[in-house]
């Protein structure tokens, strides 16, 4: 007799089986765990592997134009965390020159060991020393403390500016970083609206270009991400050119290497000012699934980035880690933590010890965009694929909306999770808010409206329950 596994997985052979004559068009899903319908792309697309659950014809001539063998998912897992004294290394220290009442002046030190283990999402507005954030200099401490535990626990450290050079020709820009005796080069593609400029542009994870409309008046900027930091599978760890400069071992998982890399574009873009025509104050940053986790932390990492654009990152982006624990332990199937570090390379190997018991983590994902505030921030979800999480990242960004509130920069802020498409196709719903949030951070429209919180589904899920604490007003 077959297992349920083993028959689930005839089932999904057969169904696989009755579809070989179909071919699926450009952005549609083409396989992943469960998935029974074509698996081969039409013709100028390729079969590309989003995630375990879903695979994605884009444009492109890829290994192969049919989906992969169902993947299995591997688990890690531990019986311990280890423990951090004051000689291992870690995340430096946030600057103390900056006043804080709160503080007592200068700010805290990072801890260099974890605190209580905490089940609901923890407060944004209280340090991990215990004090309590009480002003925007304080919030700027809690901020370089946030992003040191992101970069300890989480995604490794991101490190400081190296030597930059770069030159432009025709659309491309040329971006050479230089650091203790090595040198890598990369480029991108900038394709440039007509009119005088100079232009505000948007970032694109991926060369293939962006999966949502870019409004007219704004450059795209084609960042090959996968060149800087590989992202295939779990082999990929230590591999690409961020790697070939700073060593295969470094911290950083894929999200923070391609992170230094949209850094890095934009020192190109202030050097090559003049002949790009680009005006690096006005700069977004997009991609979809796993380059919407990317975009994300580079919004987070990045505070020249002046609009972050995360298109269904789920787990690892919008997601919250505990939030997803507690949707599959009430029946749904949500990528979590345990998953994805089996899956691909996005995070440090410092956080394989805390997958298990994410609770013990002192942030989760709502705290990711609060160092994205209070720059803009417009986060594009969709609930019908389950695995990303629509509770996860409803509940999760609801919580991240406070840091707005409590920076009296709502208008900066939006959430919105509408259905009714394929993955990382752009639904004409979210249409008038992507342009409001374009126009108003990136072109400048002061007086356009923004600000928006709302999902088409009926998910009967209390945001409250989850944030047990006050929010200040500072």
């Amino acid at each position: 007799m077959l297992s349920p596994a083993q028959a689930s997985a005839l089932l999904v052979a057969l169904g696989a089986a009755g579809v070989t004559a179909q071919t699926q068009n450009l952005w549609g899903q083409c396989g992943g765990i469960g998935w029974s319908g074509p698996t081969t792309c039409a013709s100028g697309s390729y079969c590309f592997h989003q995630n375990d659950w879903y695979y994605q014809c884009i444009p492109g001539a890829g290994p192969t134009t049919a989906a992969p063998a169902q993947p299995t998912t591997t688990l890690i897992s531990t019986t311990k965390a280890p423990t951090y004294s004051s000689s291992t290394a870690a995340a430096p220290s946030p600057t103390t020159s900056v006043p804080s009442a709160g503080g007592g002046g200068v700010c805290p030190n990072v801890p260099t060991s974890l605190g209580a283990s905490v089940s609901t999402l923890p407060d944004p507005f209280t340090f991990a020393g215990g004090q309590k954030v009480i002003n925007r200099a304080d919030w700027t401490c809690r901020q370089a403390e946030i992003k040191a535990l992101f970069e300890k626990y989480e995604l490794g450290t991101l490190p400081a500016k190296p030597t930059v050079s770069a030159s432009y020709s025709g659309s491309t820009l040329s971006i050479t970083a230089s650091t203790g005796g090595k040198s890598i080069s990369f480029s991108v593609t900038i394709n440039k609206p007509s009119g005088s400029g100079p232009f505000p542009a948007i970032i694109n994870y991926g060369s293939y270009g962006a999966s949502i409309p870019v409004p007219s008046g704004v450059a795209t900027i084609l960042f090959n991400n996968d060149d800087i930091a590989a992202q295939q599978d779990g082999s990929s760890r230590g591999k690409g050119k961020f790697y070939d400069l700073y060593g295969s071992s470094h911290s950083a998982g894929a999200l923070t290497a391609w992170a230094w890399g949209v850094s890095r574009i934009i020192d190109a873009l202030e050097l090559t000012k003049s002949q790009t025509n680009i005006d690096p104050t006005r700069i977004g940053v997009t991609g979809c699934s796993r380059n919407g986790k990317g975009a994300f932390v580079a919004g987070a990492f990045e505070p020249r980035i002046a609009l972050t654009l995360p298109q269904e990152s789920g787990a690892g982006g919008a997601g919250c880690w505990r939030l997803a624990n507690w949707q599959n332990s009430n029946g749904y199937n949500v990528q979590d933590a345990k998953e994805i570090v089996g899956e691909n390379v996005w995070f440090s190997p410092n956080f394989n010890s805390y997958v298990n018991n994410v609770n013990q983590l002192p942030f989760d994902h709502h705290l990711l965009a609060s160092l994205v505030a209070p720059r803009g921030l417009y986060i594009m979800e969709n609930p019908d694929f389950e695995w990303l999480g629509k509770i996860s990242t409803y509940g999760c960004m609801g919580a991240a909306r406070k840091n707005y509130q409590a920076l009296g920069a709502l208008e900066a802020f939006g959430y919105s999770q509408v259905g009714g498409h394929n993955h990382c196709s752009f639904p004409g719903a979210q249409s008038s808010e992507l342009n409001a949030f374009v126009s108003k951070y990136l072109l400048g429209n002061s007086g356009t409206t923004t600000g928006v919180f709302r999902t088409d589904q009926n998910l009967n899920f209390n945001i409250e329950s989850w944030c047990p604490w006050t929010v200040p007003s500072l």
